[in-house]
């Protein structure tokens, strides 16, 4: 791998990408934020070489390189899930990238459902634990310990000081943040009935499809690392209604002006 993470690297560094400080990743329906990037350069995932591809039709498949709030950033505008087909070492490739472009934060952004029936549709959730239910671990290979630490502590996966910084901007800013367990399942259909209710009994708040193998390997990494989850269902298994994939579309671009706020005020500190 580490031949591949050199060729990708130099690419990128050919393209401009140079000394990123922070990396973000924008989940379902979070890609406004491009819009505050002071954009230098910017790359089609299928252009890079040994870049997986997003299929998601609701994911645009962008490597961005710019500056918010007067530091040098990289965007992914898109991001890659088990359920396209792809692996956890496929999936967690771009933070790899981004260790070794310089990047030494990561701001990660996700949709969910709320499984914590006080979390409401729009609604922020600030990630501070997760349960893993996604069948593997993106370190599980042969010459991992090659690329950072194989056994890597998780007592404490997301930062302390950046989840702090978020919880006073939010007070400031009148923006309701939840705080809560992020469970992250393999995907791509949605729970059971049956499944909602075991992922409240094992101490979840909000189920999703992405996030833990990125945190995983930027830990692995020593990256530090922040999430923001967007609720944009609500999963009572008393109450389960069809999902509407237009209406999680819709919740996430409510809340997504509240998530810009969060993550550019967070980044004026870093």
């Amino acid at each position: 791998m580490v031949k591949l993470i050199n060729e990708t690297v130099t690419y990128l560094k050919d393209k401009g990408f140079e000394s990123p400080e922070i990396g973000i990743i924008l989940g379902t329906g979070l890609g406004q934020l491009i819009k505050e990037v002071e954009i230098i350069s910017e790359v089609s995932y299928n252009h890079i070489p040994n870049f997986p591809t997003a299929t998601v039709e609701f994911h645009k498949g962008k490597l961005i390189f710019g500056k918010i709030e007067g530091k040098t950033t990289i965007v992914m505008q898109g991001r890659f899930h088990l359920y396209e087909g792809y692996s956890l070492q496929d999936v967690t490739y771009p933070v790899r990238i981004m260790k070794a472009l310089g990047v030494a934060k990561l701001l990660v952004s996700n949709a969910s459902g709320a499984i914590n029936l006080n979390f409401k549709k729009s609604e922020l959730m600030l990630v501070d634990d997760h349960i893993n239910l996604q069948g593997g671990s993106p370190l599980a290979f042969k010459g991992v310990e090659l690329l950072g630490e194989r056994f890597v502590d998780m007592s404490a996966p997301y930062d302390q000081k950046m989840n702090e910084r978020l919880k006073s901007i939010a007070q400031k800013e009148g923006i309701k943040l939840h705080s809560g367990v992020y469970t992250s399942v393999y995907g791509p259909q949605l729970e059971t009935r049956a499944e909602y209710r075991m992922l409240k009994l094992i101490g979840t708040d909000a189920v999703g499809m992405s996030t833990v193998p990125e945190v995983i390997v930027a830990n692995h990494l020593g990256i530090k690392v922040v999430a923001v989850s967007v609720i944009t269902d609500e999963c009572d298994p008393n109450h389960l209604k069809p999902v509407d994939i237009q209406d999680i579309m819709d919740m996430a671009a409510l809340a997504e002006p509240k998530m810009i706020i969060l993550f550019k005020e967070l980044i004026k500190t870093l």
